[in-house]
């Protein structure tokens, strides 16, 4: 559970007591603004959302209890999905993920979805890896990122070793700190579309409601499907969807997924498969 602005309860107003505040138990702006301070004092992200972490760290032996929010409907925003026909045709624990990934994230039509499980599914090998391998030899690191390992012998002495190449790689950009700071490596790629960086994490967490970016693991483990789709949705991709169910429309969503068209044989294939069992 995670309070935010919005929250109400007796765990606001422990909250409240602890930073010196009014307990009037609604968590609102001035709550928020308290947070984001006590947060920075303590060497924690700044986000004003108060999840494990931060709770953890303002009460070390108490845990959490807030009262649930409230059940969404399983049915989503475009109802009538044939979610029996994909069956076999992609694993079950996806599908148990689209109604709730559909309503949040504006994916209304067949021609969406299929669109979007196309590209979830190339991207992550058939909707087995939740998270990016950066497990690189010194050969892969000149091909792939060439531009950090110009230096004689420095891909050489990176290789094999992931944590060290994602905080080179992703160091000092996407919000992300300096290479020293490893958070190339925390915040490196998860999710059936690999959502990577700390911006991105940070505007995830506030968009779905739980702190990955205290828990970035999170997205590999609770929220693959949902953070593909808030990929697509914060990129405006479902207006490209919506201009159809051929070749041409799957190439042109491809590039703004793959920043190219590797794969397009394979995401077109799996792009009319999906259609034809759901439209």
């Amino acid at each position: 559970m995670i309070l935010k602005v919005g929250s109400k309860g007796e765990d606001v107003k422990k909250l409240q007591q602890k930073l010196g505040l009014g307990a009037d138990g609604i968590f609102g702006a001035g709550t928020e603004t308290a947070v984001k301070k006590w947060q920075a004092d303590n060497g924690l992200t700044a986000d004003g959302i108060v999840g494990e972490g931060t709770w953890g760290k303002m009460f070390p032996t108490q845990q959490l209890i807030t009262e649930p929010a409230p059940v969404k409907s399983s049915t989503p925003s475009g109802s009538g999905f044939k979610l029996e026909n994909l069956k076999g045709h992609i694993p079950d624990s996806v599908i148990s993920q689209i109604p709730d990934t559909a309503k949040k994230f504006n994916i209304t039509t067949p021609l969406r979805l299929a669109h979007f499980l196309a590209q979830c599914g190339h991207e992550s090998g058939g909707f087995k890896a939740v998270q990016e391998n950066l497990n690189y030899s010194a050969t892969g690191l000149k091909g792939t990122f060439s531009k950090y390992f110009k230096e004689a012998g420095l891909a050489e002495s990176y290789q094999r070793n992931p944590q060290k190449i994602a905080s080179r790689v992703y160091g000092g950009r996407m919000g992300n700190g300096p290479e020293s700071t490893g958070d190339g490596f925390k915040f490196r790629g998860r999710g059936y579309i690999q959502l990577t960086g700390k911006d991105n994490y940070t505007n995830f967490a506030k968009f779905i409601g739980e702190d990955t970016v205290a828990n970035p693991d999170l997205v590999a483990t609770k929220y693959p499907l949902a953070s593909a789709a808030f990929f697509f949705d914060s990129n405006k991709l479902w207006s490209i969807c919506d201009k159809g169910a051929d070749t041409v429309t799957v190439t042109a969503v491809t590039k703004r997924v793959n920043g190219g068209t590797i794969g397009l044989p394979d995401r077109i294939k799996h792009f009319k498969e999906y259609h034809t069992l759901l439209a």
